[in-house]
């Protein structure tokens, strides 16, 4: 069983992976022993208040992964993006390399940024001049005003995109069959009835 990584840092933006962690949970209640989410930190043990206010206790510190065994790395947006988060920058790149999946969104896309991660890559962020104070960032070209870019193994994603975030990392882990992630995603993004029909329908 690989484990998927969710990062958790002080001030993280509590609607930018819910969508995401649902589904993976029912994935996982669907077909045990596909996925395991883990949640990492830098620090040791300690707590993390989320932008929120919840308090979550990592299961892991970072020097303690196995980027072996690590099936995606979840990267949510936070106030402290703009400094720092060195360990889990270094995390990211290695597994870009391995071919393993990064999904970020809001924030995190201006740590990959100022990781130099986005100057090769089809990307996409809160807007253009958001990622323009990183001084490694020089992908200004590859910029994509889209709810989500997908780049091989690499995902990003606005803010205000948080169902678009969870479909894109559905589909690239092939999470569930394609017409259920379609369902669900036009089921959450219209609330129309025949959408939750065609999702029940699919998961029989």
């Amino acid at each position: 069983m690989k484990t998927v990584i969710l990062y958790a840092t002080d001030t993280m933006a509590d609607w930018e992976y819910g969508y995401l962690l649902a589904g993976l949970t029912m994935a996982e209640q669907a077909a045990p022993g596909r996925f395991k989410l883990m949640v990492a930190s830098e620090g040791p043990g300690e707590y993390v208040t989320t932008m929120g206010g919840l308090r979550l206790h990592p299961d892991l510190q970072l020097s303690e992964l196995d980027l072996d065994n690590v099936a995606a790395l979840i990267l949510p947006g936070a106030d402290t993006w703009g400094a720092g988060h060195d360990a889990i920058l270094r995390v990211a790149g290695d597994l870009l390399l391995a071919g393993t999946p990064v999904a970020a969104i809001c924030g995190a896309t201006l740590g990959l940024a100022r990781r130099g991660l986005l100057n090769d890559r089809p990307h996409t962020s809160n807007a253009p001049e958001f990622l323009l104070g990183a001084h490694e960032y020089q992908g200004a070209a590859r910029y994509l005003s889209q709810k989500s870019v997908t780049d091989g193994n690499l995902i990003t994603a606005p803010a205000t995109a948080p169902i678009e975030f969870a479909r894109a990392v559905f589909e690239r882990l092939e999470l569930f069959p394609q017409p259920m992630i379609d369902a669900w995603y036009g089921l959450y993004t219209t609330g129309d009835k025949k959408y939750f029909d065609q999702l029940t329908g699919a998961a029989e």
